[in-house]
C-alpha cells in the first residue's frame, strides 16, 4: 500500500497534492495548524479509510512524530512525503527585514522540512522505497523583490533536496518543484487586484492553479520517475524565461 505524508494540505496546493493521491490510490495524512480545517479537509477526502488530518505546527517536533505514528498505525509505512509547510511573514526589501521574522522562516521553511525527512526515515521511509518532494518557489530561482528572504530559504530548500538526493540515495528519491504565483489564499497578495496586470507578464498568459503543482508532484512520485532524484521542476507558465518571478 502506498501512504504519503503531506505537509501544510488543509487547502491550497497542499490539498490538491492529496487530492490528486488519493485519486491515484494512494492513502494520505495531512497536516495544518488549523484542526477544523483539516478534519473538513480530510472528510472532503474521503474520510478515514482514505485519509486522516492531524493538527500541529510543522516546526514542532513533537507534532511530526505524532504524523508519522499516526500514518503508520493507520494505513502502514510511509512511501512518500511532500514538504508543502512554508510562511512568509515578511514584506519589502531585506535591509528593513525584520530578522525575527527571518529566523522564523529559516525554522519554518528549511529546518522544519529537515525535521520532516528524518522523522519520516525514523518511520520507515527508507525501508518502504520512499519518494520526498519539497515545495520550492521560484523566488528560490531568480530574485524576487518584496519576498527576497521567502526566496532566500526556498534557494536552501533547492539545495537540501540536492544534497538529500545524494545522501539517501538509492533507497529515497529526492525532489522538488519551483511553482510561480499560483492562486492560493497564500499568494493573495501577490496578485489580488491586479491579476490581469500579473498574468500578462507569463507566457503561458495565466496564471498557476493548485492542479498545476499535483500532477508534478504526482509524477515525481511515481514509477515514472524512477530514475530522476536531485532535481527541481519550475512549474512557472514561462514567467522565468521573462526575467520576471512574480
Amino acid at each position: 500500500m502506498s501512504v504519503a505524508v503531506v505537509t501544510g494540505a488543509s487547502r491550497g496546493i497542499g490539498f490538491a497534492i492529496a487530492q490528486r493521491f488519493v485519486a491515484d490510490g494512494i492513502k494520505v495524512v495531512i497536516t495544518g495548524r488549523n484542526a477544523e480545517a483539516l478534519e473538513a479537509a480530510a472528510k472532503e477526502l474521503g474520510g478515514p479509510d482514505t485519509a486522516i488530518g492531524v493538527a500541529g505546527k510543522g516546526d514542532d517536533p513533537e507534532h511530526r512524530a505524532a504524523v508519522v505514528a499516526a500514518a503508520s498505525a493507520r494505513f502502514g509505512p510511509i512511501t512518500a512525503l511532500v514538504n508543502n509547510i512554508g510562511i512568509n511573514p515578511a514584506y519589502g526589501p531585506l535591509e528593513d527585514l525584520d530578522l525575527d521574522a527571518a529566523r522564523k522562516m529559516v525554522e519554518v521553511n528549511l529546518l522544519g522540512t529537515l525535521g520532516w525527512v528524518q522523522e519520516a526515515l525514523r518511520g520507515g521511509l527508507a525501508g518502504a522505497g520512499g519518494s520526498i518532494v519539497n515545495i520550492s518557489s521560484v523566488s528560490g530561482v531568480r530574485p524576487a523583490p518584496g519576498i527576497g528572504f521567502y526566496g532566500v530559504t526556498k534557494a536552501a530548500l533547492i539545495n537540501l533536496t540536492e544534497q538529500l538526493a545524494v545522501e539517501l540515495a538509492p533507497e529515497v528519491r529526492v525532489n522538488a518543484v519551483a511553482p510561480a504565483v499560483v492562486k492560493t489564499k497564500f499568494a493573495t497578495a501577490l496578485y489580488e487586484g491586479r491579476e490581469a496586470e500579473v498574468s500578462a507578464k507569463y507566457p503561458l498568459r495565466r496564471l498557476g492553479v493548485p492542479e498545476d503543482v499535483s500532477g508534478a508532484v504526482a509524477f515525481l512520485c511515481s514509477p515514472d520517475a524512477a530514475w530522476i532524484t536531485g532535481q527541481t521542476l519550475v512549474i512557472d507558465g514561462g514567467v522565468t524565461l521573462t526575467g520576471a518571478v512574480q
